[in-house]
């Protein structure tokens, strides 16, 4: 999950912030550009925070003023994708002197790696964060061990 699979120009970016992570390679590795190479081309990019605990990945996604009906959160072939496509019609009427902001679609996709209990996957929205929780596969999540060195 520390893996981001997202396309910029043609060209795949897999690292979420620093380190390897808890779910392997992304897109750019063994999966190569063929299937998931149209990811994130015109969206809008939206941060992430991504914490662990014992029991459970948790993903904060910061979108404030969406409308959550428009969210969608969906899980297939064990990746995680997460993307927002507004109704083009509330913002088009509106004229504008000055944007800095907008509420456009955005895409964004976590390898899951056999990692996360797929079926028991929950998500909320409030105060302009997205919060998914994924709760840990106990078969694929064994805890760090010690190696005593002679």
């Amino acid at each position: 999950m520390y893996k981001e699979h997202r396309c910029h120009q043609g060209r795949m970016h897999g690292r979420f912030g620093e380190g390897e992570g808890k779910f392997g390679r992304h897109f750019g590795g063994p999966f190569g550009h063929h299937k998931f190479g149209m990811f994130n081309q015109g969206f809008r990019k939206v941060p992430v925070n991504i914490e662990e605990t014992e029991n459970n990945f948790i993903i904060e996604l910061f979108a404030p003023a969406l409308l959550k009906e428009s969210l969608k959160v969906v899980t297939k072939d064990d990746v995680l994708t997460v993307s927002y496509q507004p109704k083009e019609e509330a913002d088009a009427a509106k004229k504008y002197s000055r944007r800095e902001y907008s509420n456009g679609a955005f895409e964004r996709a976590f390898a899951l790696n056999g990692k996360v209990l797929s079926e028991n996957i929950s998500a909320g929205y409030a105060d302009g964060i997205l919060k998914i929780t994924l709760p840990k596969n106990p078969e694929t999540n064994i805890p760090e061990k010690d190696i005593l060195v002679d």
